[in-house]
């Protein structure tokens, strides 16, 4: 039993590449975003399928940075680990309860 069975949403966006599951929970003639252009389930009961890529965008990054930095936006982050201690951030990821993200660093 998956964990969105009886749900009915109007859309979802699947950005975790759940596919037929969370498709399964978009209500007839929803809508369906994947993150995975290479994953997108077959459409059915009128629902629309979409994938989303992204580009790298070197300006439009650098903007979103400027913003950060002014404190336009804000981030939420739990803890970062060096790379050599990947490991330890997968095993503190898969403990769950973070709030906010985890961050690799060099």
């Amino acid at each position: 039993m998956s964990s969105l069975d009886g749900v009915r949403a109007d859309a979802a966006l699947d950005a975790a590449a759940l596919g037929a599951p969370a498709l399964a929970a978009v209500r007839d003639g929803g809508a369906y975003v994947t993150a995975r252009p290479d994953a997108v389930p077959a459409a059915g009961r009128g629902v629309r399928v979409a994938a989303v890529q992204v580009h790298p965008d070197g300006e439009r990054l650098a903007e979103l940075v400027a913003l950060v930095d002014g404190g336009v936006l804000t981030t939420r982050v739990a803890d970062t680990y060096p790379l050599a201690e990947v490991a330890e951030a997968h095993a503190r990821l898969a403990e769950g309860g973070l709030r906010g993200r985890l961050v690799l660093v060099p």
